[in-house]
């Protein structure tokens, strides 16, 4: 009878954006038990592994070098031995200088099941993001991938510099940004013109994306005097010289910038999406979740407000999640929303109007202020004693506005509909992107992604999270949310003239733009 073992896919992570992953790859991510990964993954996605699933990093820390490929092969023998689903995600391909082989023959030799998953090779994409093809029918129709990681006595005996200098049109290394003097002298003493282009692209189609371009003749100079470090891509041959029509991705409102969204998962999708089509580079760091409200108690009151509908005179909504949760105990109770037949319904802002539009419910017209302070502005006129409100929301509402509505005779019936909680998830690796000050601005759009985040940050082990903050642009949706960061420590930066997610979006917009032309 044969043992069965677990199984390794050794996965190709692409160049650095996230989106960039195949379709198989990805879903190998999505089942795997344990993922071992370096800084050449994007570490977005690491968010797509089931709850529980381990990770590994193997890349170099503070305390610690990088793991040796020999312990990286045994690593992942062990896993599977215990059984489990492992994926190996590695930058790029990992048949293009990614040493699979070692790994895949380590894993057969122990009779380890294993599947390769090819990925796109950062030859080709990283070029493309910084406008480059890397074939052109004007300027070369061959392509060479050459490794430029070892020291020049290596090179010589792995290159064969008088064959590969002139065998395509376009030569690329990948590795190589050490040894580009080196490079270089050897491409021109082997026939290559002194002012062939060539381009260095480094942390391509990612937030941190540079690209230095120059010729055989002074790029190890340019290099020098820009202090360019790895990992980047080198492209030499003529087809550099599209870049200067062709660039793209330098254009879009948002390059350069990677932002971190604080939202609860389930909303988090509208802004990150924003975000990645304006060119920045979303961070998902989901420090809320909205869950259904289980308090006995509260229950109770939700059961008895619910089945007394057709006593409102009004219902406010002050978010999306309320109108979301609203529906849920509807449905749960068996209620009949046209139970709410007299009721004229108010909704603090356009997203919380548009949740309501999607169930049936038009709102009445919307405050000038998305927030619960324009709903008496806009409504106050049409508001009498006596008249009864029912305030469905969270667990963490201000009470600001049950306490106006009873000021001015109203009967106020407050339900908390949902909770909103702390995420469980501790994530290493946005503290590595916060200490390498590769973080360039935080959005909250509550007052509890404020005290979340901090909360988070702290359960970590950070003494003084607020330091780590420093030079963070931070991002506030309303003035509440605003007044709660200043509360926190926390100096923001940026508020939106409209308390929404487009108008946070332009507004991070904005602020790139005048950071481009200081």
């Amino acid at each position: 009878m044969i043992e069965m073992t677990g199984k390794v896919y050794l996965v190709g992570a692409g160049p650095g954006d996230a989106k960039l992953i195949t379709v198989k790859g990805l879903e190998c991510i999505q089942k795997a038990d344990v993922l071992v990964y370096d800084r050449l993954a994007s570490p977005r996605l690491l968010k797509h592994m089931k709850p529980g699933g381990q990770k590994i990093y193997v890349g170099k820390l503070p305390d610690r070098h990088t793991m040796k490929q020999e312990e990286i092969n045994q690593l992942l023998v062990d896993l599977a031995l215990e059984g489990k689903t492992v994926v190996r995600l590695k930058g790029g391909d990992p048949t293009i200088f990614g040493r699979v082989g070692e790994e895949a023959e380590l894993l057969r030799r122990h009779g380890i099941y294993y599947e390769i998953v090819p990925g796109i090779t950062s030859a080709i994409s990283v070029p493309a993001y910084a406008g480059i093809p890397v074939t052109h029918r004007d300027y070369a129709s061959s392509l060479s991938i050459i490794t430029g990681h070892e020291s020049p006595d290596k090179l010589d005996r792995s290159i064969h510099w008088d064959k590969v200098t002139n065998a395509t049109g376009t030569l690329v290394f990948l590795m190589g940004v050490a040894k580009i003097g080196y490079i270089s002298d050897q491409l021109i003493k082997h026939g290559r013109p002194p002012e062939t282009p060539v381009a260095l692209v480094r942390w391509g189609t990612r937030a941190d994306q540079e690209t230095l371009v120059g010729t055989l003749a002074d790029i190890e100079d340019k290099v020098k005097a820009a202090d360019f470090q790895p990992p980047a891509v080198i492209v030499v041959g003529d087809v550099v010289l599209q870049r200067k029509q062709l660039q793209w991705v330098e254009a879009l409102p948002l390059f350069g910038k990677r932002i971190v969204v604080t939202r609860a998962r389930s909303q988090a999708s509208e802004l990150v999406d924003r975000i990645e089509e304006l060119g920045g580079e979303p961070y998902e760091f989901p420090v809320i979740e909205t869950v259904m409200q289980e308090n006995a108690e509260k229950k109770a009151a939700i059961a008895s407000a619910l089945g007394a509908l057709e006593a409102y005179d009004w219902v406010f909504f002050t978010s999306a999640n309320g109108v979301e949760f609203f529906w849920r105990h509807l449905a749960e109770l068996k209620v009949d929303i046209r139970g709410l037949h007299r009721a004229k319904i108010g909704a603090v802002g356009p997203a919380t109007a548009a949740a309501l539009a999607e169930r049936g419910l038009m709102a009445e017209e919307l405050p000038a202020r998305f927030q619960a302070e324009g709903l008496l502005e806009a409504f106050g006129p049409r508001l009498e004693p006596g008249q009864k409100v029912l305030l469905p929301r969270g667990d963490l509402a201000r009470e600001w506005l049950p306490d106006k509505l009873r000021e001015l005779g109203l009967e106020v019936t407050e339900v908390d509909t949902y909770e909103t909680v702390v995420t469980g998830e501790d994530d290493i690796e946005l503290i590595r992107l916060l200490e390498e000050k590769r973080i360039h601005a935080i959005t909250f759009t509550s007052s509890s992604t404020v005290r979340n985040f901090i909360s988070i940050l702290e359960r970590m082990g950070l003494e003084d999270p607020l330091q780590l903050l420093a030079g963070v642009t931070i991002a506030c949706i309303g003035p509440v949310t605003e007044e709660t960061a200043v509360e926190a420590g926390l100096t923001p930066g940026l508020l939106p003239e409209e308390a929404t997610i487009e108008g946070l979006v332009q507004e991070l917009c904005r602020w790139n733009e005048s950071t481009r032309l200081r």
